[in-house]
């Protein structure tokens, strides 16, 4: 059988930035009464919804984020996806939405990367192609209760390599904001969890810090996570602490870098509460997340009180280092992959 292997664009991969392209397909699935179309590829970038629709009115939406890649071997393939629709099951649970079922999450999302190959930046650019499942209320809701219309859509955009020029440590700020209520949604992956972050964030970055600590919204003396991402730590024996909390989001990355850490790098690893009080014992700091995979941190500040990991300011630490290029080897195809990890698109 010949090799139909689609040219790609003519872009320059290294330098396309972490920003938002229009690619040639996405893929559109609309549930109404009770079930949900076949769904369909379509060239049309836009959404077409009623002034009254229910993610207008009453913010009910849910969405993903994962990435294909060209690994070594020319392969185009994607991590773990089998988790993404699973978490945006549990998702949809939690919104009073519909679920799209997770063989037709993973059915789609081969479609439209299959379609949209020529986008897939090519092995060793750097640059990877970001894929955004999401989910909306899309039927008209004047009462406050769930709508009866939803569209589910995947988009793909090709991104850039996260940190330009390697990742330097970043210093973020201990919030006075809330990021989530104690028996609210913060374990699920609601754009309205996202939009109540932003103003936070913005108020950091005019303070002079890159990303936020938000801490338990119940007593305020744990640590939870940042607007989009989840904290690992490295105690100066070597152990591998990630805080645990019923409002954190499950990341899929921290998920595989906890994995990784055990059975790669025979690390002896923690889930626990994480206080405060305790960060000036740890020796190395990271946010972990699909955009970045870790971001190393180097400097907290609390208040004026500046807790200063000793792996320091200006390079990501040995053990995080470690961790990162370990799962981006696995992701890449350069170290073999556990069981069911790869999803081989073409």
């Amino acid at each position: 059988m010949e090799d139909k292997t689609m040219e790609k664009k003519n872009l320059d991969w290294a330098n396309i930035g972490f920003s938002y392209v229009t690619t040639d397909y996405r893929y559109v699935s609309n549930y109404k009464d009770g079930k949900w179309d076949e769904g369909t590829l379509t060239e049309d970038p836009n959404v077409v919804i009623n002034e009254c629709a229910g993610i207008l009115q009453y913010c009910q939406e849910c969405f993903e984020g994962l990435k294909a890649y060209t690994t070594e071997d020319g392969s185009i393939v994607t991590f773990r996806p089998d988790l993404n629709a699973e978490r945006m099951m549990d998702s949809c649970a939690r919104l009073e939405m519909p679920q799209f079922p997770k063989e037709r999450f993973m059915d789609a999302l081969d479609k439209v990367v299959k379609a949209n190959e020529a986008w897939v930046p090519p092995y060793g650019s750097g640059a990877t192609l970001y894929i955004r499942p999401y989910m909306f209320a899309s039927g008209p809701v004047i009462g406050v209760k769930p709508s009866n219309e939803y569209q589910f859509r995947i988009l793909v955009t090709p991104v850039g390599p996260y940190f330009k020029g390697g990742a330097k440590p970043i210093t973020i700020c201990v919030s006075d904001f809330d990021r989530a209520a104690p028996h609210g949604t913060g374990h699920v992956k609601a754009g309205l969890n996202y939009a109540m972050s932003l103003h936070a964030h913005e108020v950091a970055h005019a303070n002079g810090f890159d990303e936020n600590m938000f801490l338990d919204p119940a007593t305020r003396t744990y640590v939870e996570e940042t607007g989009g991402a989840n904290f690992l730590f490295v105690t100066k024996d070597g152990e591998l602490v990630t805080p645990k909390s019923d409002s954190i989001l499950p990341s899929i990355t921290r998920r595989s870098l906890v994995y990784v850490a055990e059975h790669y790098l025979g690390m002896k690893v923690t889930q626990r509460p994480v206080k405060l009080s305790e960060l000036g014992d740890f020796a190395e700091c990271g946010l972990c997340g699909t955009a970045a995979v870790i971001s190393p941190v180097g400097k907290v500040v609390d208040h004026g009180k500046e807790i200063c990991f000793p792996s320091g300011m200006e390079k990501m630490g040995p053990t995080i280092q470690k961790l990162y290029d370990t799962l981006t080897g696995i992701q890449m195809g350069r170290i073999e992959a556990p069981e069911g990890w790869i999803h081989k698109i073409k």
